[in-house]
């Protein structure tokens, strides 16, 4: 009897490590491949969050950092993939079973009918969070057009890839941007696109129940770094490599995107946002060294 109380207890804590290791300080080699050399952002001072490597059909597909206390991610760092922009509109909205307290799988799952929230509402958003919204709609950060193969575009219907946006941000302006950069990385871009899209948070909530439930972001930033482009693409194009950034107002007014260096977009997310002297997007902030490929 003691052996086999042992051996449960010891098959117990390994399922715990295999269902629970997708989330948690450090990211696995293979879920920082999606982060230039496979660093994170650092220097962000958010509290009750958590890294999540977002799995969909058994790989992992991108990275967010997660806040449990404010139910949004505060970025989505992912791969670029060329796309002709089409968009998924046949996928169903889905849910993070690794931060609930139990579960049985570490892969995103679609809401089920009639589901019991409860068992996950505490950790992260939820659908009933959005129903009665009107000022704000579910926008992406690592938006579908971004991606190429069925799998990837799916795997961004999770809530935790998504924050409350303004209905004009998210349909015209925001949306708009997201074309500007896909068309540009298709054309000029030979290489691997690192991409992170944040936000930042503003002390305004979506309320539900009389429950403070979804932080709503003041500013949506995107910053990508592609260090393998087309050294003959047209000035215009040109100077906005290895990186570029840009930025928006999350209202649906005075919301124009702002496109900058991503050293500029440090200097306005260190006067906005909660950050330290140590914060870097990317490392080197995205500055080639000697042995990279060029043309």
């Amino acid at each position: 009897m003691a052996f086999w109380l042992q051996m449960g207890f010891l098959l117990g804590a390994m399922l715990t490590q295999v269902v629970r290791g997708r989330v948690e300080k450090e990211l696995s080699p293979e879920c920082r491949e999606f982060l230039y050399m496979g660093t994170p952002p650092t220097g962000l001072e958010h509290h009750s969050v958590k890294y999540i490597c977002q799995f969909y059909n058994k790989k992992p597909r991108y990275v967010t950092l997660y806040s449990t206390e404010d139910h949004i991610p505060i970025y989505s760092a992912y791969t670029f993939k060329r796309s002709d922009g089409e968009k998924c509109v046949d996928v169903p909205w889905m849910y993070e079973p690794q931060l609930s307290t139990s579960f049985d799988t570490s892969e995103m799952q679609p809401f089920p009918r009639g589901y019991m929230h409860m068992n996950f509402e505490d950790a992260q958003a939820i659908l009933d969070d959005y129903a009665n919204t009107i000022l704000y709609e579910r926008g992406t950060l690592n938006p579908d057009e971004h991606q190429n193969e069925p799998d990837d575009k799916a795997s961004t219907y999770t809530l935790t890839n998504v924050v409350p946006m303004a209905p004009d941000v998210n349909n015209r302006v925001w949306n708009e941007q997201e074309h500007v950069i896909r068309k540009r990385l298709n054309n000029y871009c030979h290489g691997k696109a690192h991409i992170v899209t944040g936000i930042t948070t503003s002390g305004k909530m979506i309320r539900r129940e009389n429950m403070n439930r979804i932080a709503v972001p003041t500013y949506l930033w995107s910053a990508y770094c592609c260090v393998d482009y087309d050294h003959n693409a047209p000035f215009t194009e040109r100077y906005k490599f290895p990186s570029f950034a840009h930025y928006g107002l999350n209202e649906d007014e005075n919301n124009e995107v702002v496109e900058i260096p991503v050293t500029k977009l440090k200097e306005f997310l260190t006067r906005t946002t909660f950050v330290n002297q140590n914060f870097q997007i990317f490392v080197g902030d995205c500055m080639p060294t000697s042995s990279s490929k060029t043309d």
